[in-house]
């Protein structure tokens, strides 16, 4: 979404950009209700996995931090339910934890996100949107419609984790368009990382800096089934020297075989179950719910190895003919249907070579959407960082065990998608919606 700034322009510009809010908040409201009206209370208060809160937890989370953002702080009003501000505080219960909670039921928690999005509309008409930091472009409108959006991919997962009957419902995915096969050399050099011009962009994307890229190579397209397949035919998850030592103890801990949700039946034949509906492996589509150990166990089996997060943003922004960073593959254009699998549109990655025209100039395909992509690079600060609006977004998860993961997944939504957007998990995290593409380095002749 792209917004300009407020100060010094006309009514009409300032319209505009409340447009785009409302669009952007009414968008994200659409798929939550599609995402809890589909099943019954005792589904919305169940925990489907450990892993995972009920969704009605998700649900009075995304109007509780609403309310604290855009009707306390930027609107100044007065609490619509402080008593349960404690109950939905990702930090103060771990998700295992939160169905033991005095939570609010379906009803309740309906009626309270319906509130404050009343109340919401009321302080975007009267927000000036300028003067300080958090109004200034619309940027706590933005914030919230990524929460609410990151929510709907996090319980579109626990769809996926629960079982029972399917009661989602998508259309098939595009077909391939071109084939797309090999790698793309990116030649050393520097290139701009991050962002201070998008203004809804979060702080742990900022500050722009130079960054300089050894030469490296990188694949046209993310690791297909096919391609994924190969490696546990050929013994990959039996073989302890292509895994790191943790990587190893954790594939022998948890008993990984193959990705999440592949089943073998007794002739052999591989099927991915996907929403409560089991289908037969589809070759040329990108793996999905494989985690970072399992990723680098694969690269090591190829000879290759995961790029780093300044690779992959180099990859996916640096336009070599006019040496500037974009805010996408395509240009600075927003996404759509014919550029990127996003926003849930369906519910599974295209076949690679869907999406010729979101190509990067270098000819690096799906870069944004139909799978979150594992990097080697752990979650850092960038130089001159600054936390901003609270500490709890990025800056305490900094240096800890996560890695970078990029580019969005199907589930994903554009407003909370961009080339600069940085995701970050644990190492064994399966139930997000991520594959990964390789890299390498130069050999001296491609240098």
């Amino acid at each position: 979404m792209t917004v300009q700034h407020l100060p010094g322009t006309d009514r009409s510009e300032a319209e505009a950009l409340r447009g785009r809010i409302a669009e952007a908040l009414e968008r994200a409201r659409r798929r939550t209700i599609g995402l809890t009206e589909c099943l019954d209370e005792a589904e919305l208060v169940a925990q489907h996995s450990r892993l995972m809160s009920p969704l009605v937890w998700d649900l009075a989370h995304i109007g509780n931090q609403e309310e604290l953002w855009l009707v306390r702080d930027v609107g100044g009003r007065e609490p619509v339910r402080q008593d349960i501000d404690q109950l939905y505080d990702a930090f103060k219960h771990a998700r295992a934890d939160r169905p033991a909670l005095p939570l609010l039921d379906p009803a309740q928690a309906r009626d309270y996100v319906g509130t404050v999005r009343d109340k919401v509309w009321d302080v975007l008409d009267r927000s000036p949107l300028h003067g300080r930091d958090l109004v200034r472009d619309g940027f706590a409108f933005g914030m919230i419609a990524q929460h609410e959006q990151q929510h709907d991919e996090t319980m579109l997962a626990t769809h996926q984790l629960r079982v029972g009957e399917a009661v989602l419902s998508a259309p098939p995915t595009p077909a391939a368009r071109v084939a797309v096969t090999g790698e793309v050399v990116f030649p050393a050099g520097e290139f701009t990382m991050g962002t201070d011009s998008d203004p809804w962009a979060l702080d742990n994307e900022r500050p722009a800096h130079p960054v300089h890229v050894d030469g490296f190579a990188i694949d046209a397209a993310p690791i297909t089934n096919e391609q994924y397949l190969a490696f546990v035919d050929d013994g990959g998850y039996e073989r302890p020297e292509l895994w790191s030592e943790r990587g190893w103890a954790h594939r022998v801990d948890a008993g990984l075989t193959a990705p999440q949700f592949w089943e073998q039946d007794g002739g052999g034949r591989w099927w991915r179950r996907v929403f409560g509906v089991m289908q037969p492996l589809r070759a040329q589509q990108p793996v999905v719910h494989v985690c970072w150990f399992e990723a680098e166990a694969y690269a090591r089996w190829a000879g290759k190895r995961l790029p780093t997060e300044a690779e992959w943003e180099k990859a996916a922004r640096f336009d070599p003919e006019s040496g500037r960073s974009r805010r996408f593959p395509w240009g600075d254009g927003d996404p759509t249907e014919a550029l990127a699998n996003l926003g849930q549109h369906h519910l599974e990655p295209a076949d690679v070579g869907a999406y010729p025209a979101g190509a990067s100039p270098a000819g690096v395909h799906q870069l944004i959407g139909d799978v979150w992509e594992w990097t080697s690079s752990g979650f850092e600060a960038y130089p001159g960082f600054r936390a901003f609006p609270y500490r709890e977004y990025s800056e305490v998860f900094f240096g800890g065990d996560y890695r970078v993961l990029r580019g969005g997944s199907f589930g994903a939504d554009q407003v909370a998608c961009r080339g600069t957007f940085r995701n970050w998990d644990h190492p064994i995290r399966r139930q997000i919606f991520a594959g990964f593409r390789l890299a390498r380095d130069l050999r001296s002749d491609e240098r």
